[in-house]
């Protein structure tokens, strides 16, 4: 096990790598100079080239890439443009309400996902089935941001049950109001991927129920509610391991959207602030900083994997 956690870190470092020269390009290929932040209306060509070399953007491309990533390896992301805050000061600090709502999403995906994949697998073609295929192929074809906004205008603007924005009202500090504010998101980010999950499940329950193993336990007079939650669902909870380490992209992706549409005070709104206003470190600070917990993601749902099922052995 330890082999296999060195090696798949080791092939983390030219992935990285790949991520930080594609972002550093495409940033530096956006339109806009981020000279101008600073620039004022009476300001004189010779300041402003001091200011530009004072940011380092006189030099070639790739020297300014060699000084960035020399600096994110010693822990220093640079400073936005806008607050001139230190960047990852500004990612840490957003870190817990992103990680609060994702880690909500994920837990209410896979807990409604289960026993619907389940249910539906088990009663293939009946109206059960039917009627959570519905359900599913509506998650998949409604776009997060119109879901973000149909849920909102329904149950803050004319129920009046849940706040719109923000994560907390002015004036609280109570659990309860966070939970209240953070219902909506996640049942927005949960929703992303839990038709997926749930078409998944389906399809694994399906399969499964027609192995060998359950007709023997159906020989020994096993009922159908045993057999589908005592045998079958540990065949089909395996592979959602894995399922979870390949969807961390879209749900990374899911949270940016989510929490721009209900100012949601994550690492999301942040990066999206950061592009209305070119601030290049925050963008690329941010990029960088969701590549590792992607990679992160994924190695850990491997571990998680080979842990859950003896009958994986890692090789040399």
């Amino acid at each position: 096990m330890r082999q296999f956690i060195i090696r798949r870190l080791l092939q983390t470092v030219p992935m990285l790598l790949f991520v930080s020269i594609a972002c550093f390009i495409m940033v530096k290929a956006a339109p806009g100079d981020p000279v101008l932040s600073f620039v004022t209306p009476n300001m004189h060509a010779e300041d402003i080239e001091r200011i530009r070399h004072n940011l380092g953007l006189d030099k070639p491309a790739y020297v300014q890439y060699f000084l960035w990533i020399k600096e994110c390896l010693s822990g220093n992301l640079g400073y936005s443009l806008i607050n001139h805050k230190p960047v990852l000061d500004q990612i840490l600090e957003r870190l817990p309400a992103t990680a609060g709502l994702m880690g909500s999403a994920i837990a209410l995906g896979v807990l409604l996902a289960i026993p619907l994949g389940l249910l539906a697998g088990a009663n293939r073609s009946r109206w059960v089935d039917k009627g959570v295929n519905l359900l599913a192929y509506i998650g998949i074809s409604i776009p997060l941001f119109w879901l973000a906004i149909l849920l909102m205008y329904l149950f803050s603007i004319k129920l009046h049950w849940l706040p719109s924005m923000g994560m907390r009202t002015i004036g609280k500090e109570s659990a309860w109001d966070v939970i209240k504010h953070g219902i909506l998101p996640c049942t927005v980010l949960a929703m992303g991927f839990l038709a997926v999950y749930v078409r998944y499940i389906r399809s694994s329950t399906i399969s499964q129920l027609k192995e060998d193993y359950v007709q023997i336990q159906y020989a020994f007079g096993s009922s159908k509610k045993t057999i589908l939650f005592r045998h079958v669902l540990k065949h089909v909870l395996l592979p959602v391991i894995s399922l979870l380490g390949m969807s961390m992209g879209d749900l990374v992706t899911g949270a940016i959207v989510t929490e721009t549409v209900f100012s949601w005070p994550g690492i999301g709104s942040l990066g999206m602030t950061a592009v209305r206003g070119m601030d290049y470190p925050v963008i690329l600070g941010i990029t960088l900083f969701s590549s590792v917990m992607l990679i992160l993601g994924n190695l850990a749902a491997d571990i998680l994997y080979s842990l859950a099922d003896p009958r994986i052995k890692t090789t040399r």
